[in-house]
C-alpha cells in the first residue's frame, strides 16, 4: 500500500491507497493558522509535525506493516526558515500572509529583464518576498539559517534528512526561472537573498531518501519506506485527477475558484494576472486563481440572513431571472484577471420589480461571470480547452454547476470524490516504491457522470459586457 501525505493550510490529510490506487483508509487533523499581528500568517512547523503524526498513525493502524511508499504534497507559496538540523528558527510565513507591501514594490522597480524569467506576477505571499522581508526585519534570524524550505519540504526534511525541493513547489516561490527550469539566481541576486538557502532541486517523483528509524517509530511505519520528492497542493490536485496532458483543465470551486489548464510551452510575459507553474515531469500548467468563491456566498447569506437552502431553492426557481440586477462578486478584491486588491462587490440595476429572488439569483449569476470573465482573459493567453473538469466542495449543487457551463460556454465533466492532493502525493509514493514505473501508468479515476453541456442564453454576450462595463467604470472613478 502507499501513504500519501496532503499538507494543507489548515489541516493534514493522510490518505492510504492499494495497488490499485483504490482509497483504503484516511484520517485528517486541524490546526490554527495564527496572526500575531493584523495581515501577518504564521503556523508553528511542530504543529504540523505533531498533526500528521496523528494522522498517519490513525489512517495506517491496520496496515502499517504493508505500507511501501510515501508521497506528499503541501500548500504552496509560503517556507520555514530552519537551522541545519532541519529546526524551526521562527513560525513558518505562509501564503496568505499581507507583510510584504513594500518587497513587492521593491521588486516590481526591478528591470524588467530580471523579473520576466518568473513568468509569474509579483505579489505578497510569496516566499521570495517573505525573505526579503526577513532580511529587514529579522536579520539576526537570517544568519542562522541554514535553508528556506517549502512546507511539505520541511515535512519531508523531518521524516528523511535529505534537505531539497523541487519544480512545482520551487516555481511558486518568485525565485524561480521558468525558462531555464532553475532558480532566478539574477533576480534573487538583485534583491539581495541569499541563494545558499534555496535547496537543491530534484525531481518530483524521485526518491528523496528512505524514513529515518525516528519518524518511522513516531508515524508507527517500518524504517526506509522511500519517500517521494513530492509536489505542491495544485499540481498534486491535477495528477490526482488525471489532468497532465496540454489542454486538459480543470475547475475547481472552494472558497476561492481556480481554473488550471496545462500547457505545452512557458509564454513569459511581465506581471501577468495568472500564474505559470511547474507540474508533475516536464508538465506545466497556467492557473487564474479568484478569490471570490466560496467566500462570497458565505458573505451574501449573512448580508441577506439567508441559509443554503433558501439561496438555492430562490437562485434557481422555475422561471426566475435576474430582474435586472448585476453583481459584481468581488468582496476581498480580486486577483484573476483584474490584480485588483481594491475591488469591491457592487449590487447595482437595483429597480422597484427587484427582488429577494433577483438579488439571490444576481449572487449566482455574478460569480459565474467572474469565472467566464477569467476564462476568457485566460484563453487570449493562447490556452485552448475543450471541456472541464469540475471539483471542489463549492460545485456539488447540480444546478450550480449546469448554470456554470452555460456562463462559461464549457462543457462541463464533474468529478466529486477523495482529496484529489493527497491521492496524487500517494500516487508518488506507489511511483517511489517501484509499483508504478511513471504517471503514464497511475491507474487514474473517471467521474462516472455525464458531462454537462452548455445551453444557450441569448443576453449572456450583454450581461459580460454590462459586467465589466460596470467594474471599468467603478475602478476609473476610485481612481480620480
Amino acid at each position: 500500500m502507499f501513504l500519501g501525505i496532503d499538507l494543507g493550510t489548515g489541516s493534514v490529510k493522510a490518505l492510504l491507497i492499494d495497488e490499485s490506487g483504490r482509497p483504503v483508509a484516511e484520517a485528517s487533523r486541524a490546526y490554527e493558522l495564527s496572526s500575531p499581528v493584523p495581515g501577518h500568517a504564521e503556523t508553528d512547523p511542530e504543529l504540523w509535525w505533531t498533526q500528521t503524526v496523528e494522522a498517519v498513525r490513525e489512517a495506517c493502524a491496520a496496515h502499517g506493516e504493508v505500507v511501501r511508499g510515501i508521497g506528499l504534497s503541501g500548500q504552496a507559496h509560503g517556507f520555514v526558515l530552519a537551522d541545519a538540523k532541519g529546526a524551526p528558527l521562527r513560525p513558518a510565513i505562509l501564503w496568505p500572509d499581507l507583510r510584504t507591501g513594500r518587497q513587492v514594490q521593491d521588486a516590481l522597480a526591478l528591470d524588467g529583464d530580471l523579473r520576466l524569467p518568473l513568468c509569474n506576477p509579483i505579489a505578497t505571499g510569496m516566499a521570495g518576498l517573505g525573505l526579503l522581508w526577513l532580511k529587514r526585519h529579522e536579520p539576526a534570524l537570517l544568519e542562522q539559517a541554514s535553508a528556506a524550505l517549502s512546507p511539505k519540504d520541511w515535512l519531508r526534511f523531518r521524516l528523511t534528512g535529505e534537505r531539497a525541493t523541487e519544480p512545482s513547489d520551487a516555481s511558486m516561490t518568485l525565485l524561480y526561472d521558468m525558462r531555464a527550469d532553475g532558480w532566478a539566481s539574477p533576480f534573487a541576486e538583485s534583491l539581495g537573498i541569499d541563494l545558499s538557502l534555496l535547496p537543491p532541486l530534484r525531481a518530483s517523483t524521485d526518491v528523496a531518501g528512505g524514513l529515518t528509524g525516528e519518524a518511522a517509530s513516531a508515524l508507527g511505519l517500518r524504517q526506509g519506506i522511500p519517500v517521494a520528492h513530492g509536489l505542491s497542493d495544485t499540481a498534486a490536485c491535477l495528477l490526482g485527477l488525471g489532468q497532465t496532458a496540454p489542454g486538459e483543465t480543470v475547475l475547481q470551486v472552494g472558497s476561492g475558484i481556480q481554473i488550471m489548464t496545462m500547457v505545452d510551452r512557458v509564454t513569459p510575459e511581465l506581471q501577468p494576472f495568472y500564474n505559470t507553474f511547474r507540474g508533475v515531469g516536464a508538465g506545466v500548467y497556467k492557473m487564474a486563481a479568484l478569490q471570490n468563491g466560496g467566500t462570497v456566498f458565505e458573505w451574501a447569506r449573512g448580508v441577506l440572513d439567508a441559509d443554503w437552502a433558501e439561496m438555492y431553492a430562490r437562485a434557481f426557481a422555475p422561471d426566475i431571472d435576474n430582474g435586472g440586477v448585476l453583481f459584481l462578486p468581488y468582496v476581498s478584491g480580486e486577483r484573476a484577471p483584474l490584480l485588483d486588491p481594491q475591488a469591491s462587490a457592487v449590487w447595482s440595476g437595483m429597480r422597484l420589480g427587484a427582488g429577494r429572488d433577483q438579488i439571490i439569483r444576481s449572487v449566482f449569476e455574478g460569480v459565474a461571470l467572474a469565472v467566464r470573465d477569467s476564462w476568457d482573459a485566460l484563453k487570449a493567453t493562447g490556452v485552448e480547452a475543450s471541456s472541464m473538469l469540475l471539483t471542489g466542495g463549492g460545485a456539488a449543487d447540480p444546478r450550480w454547476r449546469q448554470m456554470l457551463a452555460d456562463f462559461v460556454g464549457m462543457p462541463m465533466r464533474p468529478f466529486q470524490g477523495r482529496d484529489a492532493a493527497a491521492l496524487g502525493a500517494a500516487y508518488l509514493g506507489g511511483i517511489a516504491a517501484g509499483h508504478w514505473r511513471g504517471v503514464k501508468h497511475l491507474p487514474f479515476a473517471t467521474s462516472g457522470e455525464p458531462p454537462l453541456e452548455p445551453r444557450p442564453l441569448p443576453s449572456l454576450d450583454d450581461l459580460l459586457a454590462r459586467f465589466r462595463a460596470t467594474y471599468g467604470a467603478l475602478k476609473s472613478a476610485r481612481e480620480k
